[in-house]
């Protein structure tokens, strides 16, 4: 062979292939090689979205089953792809902000590295030029933990862009898992009136590893995009440790739950509002409550976020000088994720009133996660609505301090923000709470 295996063996990056030996049949989607793999292996996309090499010899017998939309500029270690517009299909932008999703190993190195213009990405899932034309702008290129609340403002802006722009049918954020919930919480509110949904969309393996859920993940944010009946800020992620289906979750409703596992995002307080199913690329909607897809629909920007607002944990031992260094900082808000119903200690109550007297405004949620914040059963928690806090309802803890950063960035007064914070903005409070909506983990 001449040293190109795929150009010998009459291959191209993308092409669905068929590859027998002996009584063994392999089919998946032609990957690009890196610079150190075996002259003989051919990378292969597996149906579940796993990576596999396939070594070939002169026994091998390759069938092309469908040639690739998208033609790389060259082929081996170092192929690319350029993307064709396709006016055909829906149009798609896709927003970077960094996070595993974006990345693939430099095996050089053994570093991760952005993998982030259109061309990239349609080489690591070769599957996107049959679901959508992509446009891809990068806005920042960061790990999750180091989001901030000024970000928020700069991606909500560049969303806006293009909820304005009738020709695209939706947004994909790619995001890191840690703090996507947070981001996802603050566009459901800084963006109001959505014409159409924005996909978060993350992974907790690199595109190019062969156990990734990366691909999953990306096709069927694009199938969510293009084809949901609701326009939301959504997250679409796996909902089980297999490959069978990937969960939409609303933004202001979900959660990682795990370091590592790829269903790792559960909706708390709800179900999903879909599942995609990226083998048929069809969308299966389980919730009737939803902000309905409405290309007339005029959307607004409210996106400033007041950074002077903290997240704190009430514990066995609790310091209430924590509330007071806040007040004296300088801080217009504080969430307080309590315990149960959303109790701090009693002892921490007269910290809450001096708080509220200061004009911060402290806002209240569970840390159980499920169920509601119920300030009127103890002792304790009347004392705290006398103090003048605000309950959360079923709000978890990141999306109240989410909620109330956008309710002081956005308003003319406390009495204002007040107001914000218990009124159902982005359906962050469910009416019914129902039993169903616990997980029973086995």
């Amino acid at each position: 062979m001449s040293g190109d295996l795929y150009s010998d063996l009459g291959i191209s990056v993308g092409d669905l292939v068929r590859i027998r030996r002996g009584s063994s049949e392999i089919e998946g989607v032609v990957m690009p090689k890196h610079a150190f793999s075996d002259p003989d292996i051919v990378v292969l996309k597996l149906r579940n979205g796993y990576n596999i090499g396939v070594r070939v010899d002169s026994s091998s017998r390759i069938e092309v089953v469908r040639r690739s939309a998208v033609k790389p500029a060259s082929t081996g270690a170092s192929a690319q792809v350029s993307p064709s517009p396709r006016p055909d299909l829906p149009k798609i932008m896709v927003i970077g902000t960094g996070g595993t999703i974006a990345s693939k190993v430099e095996y050089e190195t053994g570093a991760v590295k952005p993998a982030m213009s259109a061309g990239e990405l349609m080489e690591l899932i070769p599957e996107i030029s049959e679901i959508a034309s992509i446009e891809v702008e990068s806005v920042y290129n960061i790990l999750s933990e180091n989001m901030r609340p000024e970000y928020w403002e700069v991606i909500a802006e560049r969303i806006y862009r293009y909820m304005i722009d009738d020709s695209y049918s939706g947004v994909v954020v790619t995001h890191g898992t840690d703090t996507m919930g947070y981001t996802a919480s603050a566009i459901a509110f800084a963006i109001r009136d959505m014409p159409k949904p924005v996909v978060f969309v993350g992974s907790q393996r690199s595109s190019d590893r062969p156990s990734t859920d990366a691909a999953l993940n990306f096709i069927s944010a694009l199938i969510t995009a293009s084809q949901a009946p609701f326009a939301e800020s959504v997250v679409a992620m796996h909902a089980e440790t297999s490959d069978r289906e990937i969960a939409v979750h609303r933004g202001v409703k979900v959660r990682k739950m795990h370091t590592s596992r790829r269903d790792t995002f559960q909706s708390i307080n709800a179900s999903p509002l879909a599942y995609v199913d990226p083998v048929s690329r069809r969308i299966r909607v389980v919730s009737e409550r939803f902000m309905p897809r409405d290309s007339g629909r005029s959307p607004s920007l409210a996106n400033r976020f007041d950074r002077r607002v903290a997240l704190l944990y009430s514990y066995p031992g609790f310091d209430p000088e924590l509330i007071d260094f806040l007040v004296d900082k300088g801080y217009r808000g504080i969430v307080i994720a309590g315990t149960g119903f959303g109790h701090v200690p009693e002892y921490a109550v007269a910290s809450l009133k001096r708080a509220s007297e200061s004009g911060v405004l402290v806002a209240v949620a569970s840390q159980t996660l499920f169920g509601a914040v119920n300030l009127r059963v103890y002792t304790t928690g009347r004392e705290m609505l006398k103090a003048g806090v605000i309950p959360c309802g079923d709000m978890l803890p990141e999306t109240a301090y989410v909620k109330l950063s956008w309710a002081l960035g956005n308003s003319r007064d406390l009495d204002e923000a007040r107001g914000l914070m218990v009124r159902d903005i982005a359906f962050e409070f469910e009416p019914r709470i129902i039993d169903s909506y616990y997980p029973r983990w086995s």
